[in-house]
């Protein structure tokens, strides 16, 4: 039972995701670094934007290799699902009008992208191939996760805003509110033995 409440959360969690991510895509006032790679990287590659984010996913799980990560069921979820949901939602999602409503779906997206950040982590099992790539470079270097997470994200918003992402006042925004999100919204997510979520 508690297998099957896992896979449920992970799945409606890494959708979820998608999802916030479509709407900070329709409202245009900046994204996340790797949203911005992922933005600049899609009309190269002649993909779009959901299919770039699963192989971008999937060359980053790759670089788990000499860092001796183990990928789980979520990691290989977290490839097949997000961005395929990011394609489906921007399929039906409007293009907001005006500032005021494309300021509140960038909002709604930054939150609904952090609950959902807790949900399938909170599931357990296993990392995103951006956050094992995190994990395995601490480990392997000893420097502190502070300073590894900074680097990556620094080094793919530089690259994703060179070749033409949308760098804005929502990718300020998400830096300072998302890591908050998370952190308060894992405990209501987070599965112990039992099946039950552990709160606080």
């Amino acid at each position: 039972m508690m297998i099957q409440r896992r896979l449920f959360q992970l799945i409606w969690g890494l959708a979820l995701y998608g999802f916030a991510m479509a709407l900070m895509l329709r409202a245009n006032l900046g994204l996340d670094p790797w949203d911005v790679l992922h933005q600049g990287l899609a009309p190269k590659m002649g993909l779009s934007f959901g299919m770039t984010v699963n192989l971008i996913g999937a060359i980053v799980l790759l670089l788990w290799w000499p860092l001796r990560q183990r990928p789980g069921i979520g990691t290989v979820a977290n490839i097949l699902v997000i961005g395929t949901v990011v394609d489906l939602s921007l399929m039906i999602l409007p293009t907001p009008d005006g500032y005021a409503m494309r300021a509140t779906w960038l909002v709604a997206g930054i939150i609904l992208n952090g609950i959902a950040g807790g949900a399938y982590i909170g599931a357990g099992m296993g990392p995103g191939p951006r956050d094992g790539l995190m994990t395995g470079l601490c480990r392997r270097t000893g420097w502190p996760v502070k300073w590894v997470r900074t680097g990556i994200e620094i080094g793919v918003l530089a690259i994703g805003w060179t070749l033409g992402g949308t760098v804005g006042v929502g990718t300020i925004l998400y830096a300072a509110t998302i890591g908050w999100i998370v952190h308060h919204a894992l405990p209501y997510f987070r599965i112990v033995d039992g099946g039950q979520p552990a709160r606080g």
